[in-house]
Order: C-alpha cells, then sequence, then structure tokens
C-alpha cells in the first residue's frame, strides 16, 4: 500500500503556526484543509445557521413553494414519495413532519424495493390517484422519472421533484424540480443530499406562509441522518447542517430517535458522523432492504413512545438478518471473483448471481470495492431474468458516466460519480459486463488501482497532548471531504505483547517512541501480526482518536497500515 504525504505550501504553514501558536503538524492539517489564516478558519470552526443558503437560489423553490402553499389552504391531499434508503426516508420524514405543521393534509408513501425497485413507481402513483391525492412531492428520487411523471400529470396530479442525483439533459415535465446539479441552477453548492435539497423546499414554504424559515431547522437531525448515511461531502453548507443536527441529535426529543439511540447504546453521548453510518444508519436502512420502510418514515415520525420502542427493536432485528444475508452473499462474491475474474485484465468488478437479495447488493459492491480497491458492480437476477445492481467506485471514475457509456446495454441507471444503480436483463449482461470492462480498462490509470493511504504528515508521538486532542474534536464533524486526519509515526517500538483479538482479524498492541507510549487497534490487519514480534521497529499509518471503555476516556491509535522501519513493506 503506497501512503502518500499531502505537501502544503510552506509559507502558509509558518503562517498558521505563527497565528494559532501551534505545532507545525496542526498548521499542515489546517493547510491541507484550505485554511490560510486565522480569519479564514472563523467559519470552519464555528458553523452557524448564517453558512446555509437561501432556499430561493435554488432552481423552481419559489414556483415549488407557491404550488405547495396553495395545495394546502385548498386542503387538498399530498403525498410526500421518497427513495428506500435512509436519506429518502429521512427526507421524507422531514417534509412530512414540516407541511403537517402548516396544516397540509399530508402522507407518505415508500416503494417497495423488490416489488416496485428504486425511484417513482407507476404502483405509487396510482396509489396517490386511488387516495384522491392531487399534489406528489418526491423525495430523493424521481429526476430521471420520465414515463411515471408524465403518467401522473396525466392523471391529474401536479409533481415536484426534489432530489440530488445527476439528472439527464432533458428533465422530466414536472411542475417544479428542485436539484443543485441541473445545469442551469446556480446554486452555490451542488454537494446536498436528497434530505438537504427537501429541507430547501420546506425552508422556502415556511417563509411564504408566514413562519420563520428558521422554524425548520428543527429538522436538522434528520437531515443529518441522511446526510452522513449517504456520504456527500461534509464541507461547506453540509458542514454547518451536520455540525447544527448533531447538537439536536444528542437530545432529541423525537420517541423513534430516542429508542434508536437506546437500541445502540448511543443514549447518553455525543453521537458522531461515524455512529451515525455504522450504527444508527444500518438500522434504519434494513427495513427498505428487507421489507417495508415505510417502518422506518413511521419510527421518524411517531409522537408514541410505546411504538417506537417496538419499531426500533423491529429494525434492529431486521439488521441482524441483513448481516446475515450479507455475508453469504459476500461470501460467494468473493469465491467468484477468484474463480472467474483476471484482475490483471479487468479494472473492475462485474458480479451477477441469481437470486442474491437486492437489498444487500449495494453493501456488498462496497466490500467487493474495498477488498479489491477498484470499481464494483453486483447484481442480482431474479427468476423471471431481471437483474437489479448497484455500483460503488474508487476515485476518479465517474460511474455516472460509465454506465451512460454502457446504457445501450441496461433497462435504465441512476445514481452519482460514486455510487449507482441499475437494472440489466439477464440476456444482455454479457454485453453489458464486455463494454463497461472496457470503458473501465480505457478511463482507470493504473496507478489508481494501487491502494493509497493520503496522509497529513509525520507526528511524532509526543506531539499527541491535550491540545492536540482538543484541536481535533473542533475539527469534526468528520465524513467525506473533511475526513479525520491520518498521520504516520516512524522507528516505534512494540511495548509487551501484541495481540490477534476479534475472529482472527485484528490486532491490539502497544506502541512506544522513546518514553512515550500509546494504546493501538488494527482492525482487519492481523496479516502484519509477524511485523510486530520480530523485535524490528514499524512505520505506522494511523488516526489518533479517543476512545472510552468502562466510563474511562484513553487514547488509542487506530491504525490503518503497519510497514517495517527502513522501507520493508
Amino acid at each position: 500500500m503506497n501512503w502518500k504525504i499531502l505537501e502544503p505550501e510552506a509559507e502558509v504553514v509558518e503562517r498558521l503556526k505563527a497565528e494559532f501558536k501551534s505545532s507545525v503538524i496542526i498548521a499542515r492539517v489546517l493547510a491541507n484543509r484550505g485554511i490560510e489564516s486565522l480569519e479564514s478558519s472563523r467559519n470552519f470552526f464555528s458553523p452557524g445557521l448564517d453558512q446555509l443558503y437561501d432556499p430561493f437560489l435554488m432552481c423552481d423553490t419559489g414556483k415549488a413553494a407557491e404550488l405547495v402553499k396553495n395545495h394546502i389552504r385548498e386542503k387538498t391531499p399530498i403525498m410526500v414519495f421518497g427513495d428506500y434508503d435512509v436519506d429518502g426516508t429521512t427526507a421524507t420524514s422531514m417534509l412530512y413532519l414540516a407541511l403537517k405543521s402548516l396544516g397540509a393534509d399530508v402522507s407518505t408513501y415508500i416503494p417497495s424495493r423488490e416489488l416496485e425497485g428504486y425511484g417513482l413507481s407507476m404502483l405509487g402513483i396510482d396509489r396517490a390517484i386511488a387516495a384522491g391525492v392531487k399534489l406528489l412531492i418526491t423525495c430523493d428520487c424521481g429526476i430521471n422519472a420520465f414515463e411515471p411523471v408524465s403518467y401522473a400529470r396525466k392523471n391529474g396530479l401536479d409533481i415536484i421533484i426534489t432530489d440530488h442525483h445527476t439528472p439527464d439533459d432533458t428533465l422530466p415535465e414536472a411542475n417544479a424540480i428542485l436539484n443543485p446539479r441541473r445545469l442551469e441552477c446556480e446554486y452555490p453548492f451542488p454537494g446536498l443530499c436528497g434530505g438537504g435539497v427537501a429541507l430547501k423546499l420546506a425552508a422556502a414554504v415556511f417563509e411564504i406562509m408566514g413562519r420563520s424559515k428558521a422554524d425548520v431547522n428543527q429538522y436538522l437531525d434528520l437531515i443529518t441522518l441522511g446526510t452522513a448515511a449517504d456520504m456527500v461531502p461534509i464541507i461547506d453548507e453540509n458542514r454547518a447542517i451536520v455540525y447544527l443536527g448533531l447538537q439536536i441529535l444528542r437530545d432529541s426529543n423525537r420517541p423513534g430517535l430516542r429508542a434508536l439511540l437506546k437500541k445502540t447504546n448511543l443514549k447518553n453521548g455525543a453521537v458522531s458522523v461515524g455512529q451515525i453510518v455504522f450504527w444508527l444508519a444500518p438500522r434504519i436502512n434494513a427495513a427498505g432492504r428487507l421489507g417495508d420502510a415505510n417502518r422506518s418514515v413511521e419510527l421518524l415520525t411517531t409522537n408514541d413512545d410505546a411504538r417506537a420502542a417496538i419499531l426500533a427493536t423491529e429494525l434492529d432485528q431486521e439488521n441482524h438478518r441483513r448481516q446475515e444475508i450479507q455475508q453469504q452473499v459476500v461470501d460467494e462474491a468473493l469465491r467468484m471473483v477468484n474463480a472467474q475474474i483476471d484482475l490483471s485484465q479487468e479494472k473492475v468488478v462485474v458480479l451477477a448471481g441469481h437470486n442474491w437479495h437486492p437489498g444487500v447488493v449495494g453493501i456488498v459492491a462496497s466490500r467487493i470495492k474495498e477488498e479489491y480497491n477498484r470499481p464494483a458492480v453486483v447484481i442480482s437476477i431474479s427468476s423471471d431474468g431481471m437483474g437489479k445492481g448497484s455500483a460503488r467506485s474508487i476515485k476518479d471514475f465517474d460511474l455516472y458516466n460509465a454506465l451512460t457509456a454502457t446504457s445501450e446495454f441496461l433497462d435504465g441507471y441512476g445514481g452519482h460519480p460514486m455510487a449507482a444503480g441499475l437494472t440489466v436483463r439477464e440476456e444482455s449482461l454479457g454485453d453489458f459486463k464486455s463494454a463497461f470492462v472496457k470503458y473501465a480498462n480505457e478511463n482507470i490509470p493504473d496507478e489508481n488501482l494501487i491502494p493509497t493511504i493520503t496522509v497529513d504528515g509525520e507526528l511524532r508521538l509526543t506531539d499527541i497532548n491535550t491540545r492536540f486532542m482538543d484541536f481535533l474534536e473542533k475539527l469534526g464533524p468528520y465524513g467525506p471531504g473533511n475526513m479525520r486526519p491520518k498521520f504516520i509515526a516512524r522507528n516505534l517500538a512494540i511495548a509487551g505483547h501484541p495481540r490477534v483479538i476479534g475472529k482472527g482479524d485484528h490486532l491490539r498492541f502497544r506502541v512506544r517512541q522513546g518514553r512515550t507510549v500509546f494504546d493501538a487497534i488494527g482492525f482487519n490487519l492481523a496479516r502484519h501480526y509477524e511485523k510486530l514480534i520480530t523485535g524490528f521497529p514499524i512505520d505506522i499509518a494511523f488516526v489518533v482518536e479517543s476512545n472510552e471503555w468502562q466510563g474511562q476516556k484513553f487514547i488509542q491509535l487506530n491504525i490503518r497500515d503497519i510497514k517495517r522501519s527502513g522501507g520493508e513493506k
């Protein structure tokens, strides 16, 4: 694995070191994040409501808000139609609660992953028509739903699309389309998740109906869940959303979130982006992966503590079942890679399996991508010969462009540069794979397939002190675009006896540099065990984190890679 050390401008580092009266490594970390002076750091370190942009800067927001206001005042039924993932369900929950607080006759609908698939569905529109709905608002979907939108409009429905996925050159014939990625949209920040876009609509409706648009900020906890889970960049407006939302989430008054926090043992402490991603999001997602995602919306919107507890338990149990199913598919997929794919000739991994559960293929694609450091497409083929797949990418390979280039073999596709979904018929699968592999081989440089850890600089263990830990805390919230800083430390000795822990996958040991000693944990690094017991010094790439065990807090080095000092890999 390569270690790439970021090299900020020396002049900037020296200026920051002087202005902050800090160590060189703290100045390097700041410079690596684009901070050039003490003055320019103020917005970064003090995210606030003033950093949320005016919703009316987004295309069609004014038109959409007026339409919503008219339907509320006329008391015509409104349906919020969301995707079944965390972003979609939290956006749907937020918009439902916001519109309901304004007196709207509003309901929600989340499609079945297995029966309807991704996005605005004909079945969902028929349900809306049967219920007398006159306005349908999408959340986290709809930007490429040309036929469903046309069908809905012909049947008398007004349609507002709120989405953040990459649009085509042409757009559906909806009444209004809010998407910061529209070519003609001049909204200052295109990196919002689906919930962030829906939040803009809610804020605009609040404002034109005489409520303070700031009132909508009570829902930032829900939007923070979607922002973290959807892995959009935690920079600019998203940083303010997440910073403020985490504060609300910590002391949430929503029965569903309180029940979920209790179920994941996060009830009594501050919640981080990482805990959302690894603890809360999988449980919210589980409802849509294996069953009915409308339960997630009910959990997030209910006022009934008893009902919330039941739903949280159901989703927790569903998540355990998801993990079992996922592991079975991961194991089979890894065997297929080893048996069927020549990684020296194919720069992407494309896998298909009959009756793999479609609810886990996205997670499996992520695991394959991480294992082989190359884009992965994982497809579940149903008994009727239709394949539903998910794709995950590596840096600098745009999945949406790749799927567009091979779309002649697909029935549908959509998503982001880093994550996408697709449908393909079994008889077209071979042609799609050949075309997709050819495109990837031509567009992915060989060096991009070498795993690389990018670090902020070299850190001496004596630099890790109270001020340094306070700095790391203030640097959050962490996430894409503002990842937790990584460092390297050289010529460390092993203190005591290293141990292989877990199921034989992880390492726990202690490192010493001079008289300074720290605990270290290396997840999935058991293959490096021999380097720790030879007596030779080691170099490590790592992040520094605070850990808590049985009420005691301590500093721990979370190891990402280990090399023998002196250049040996």
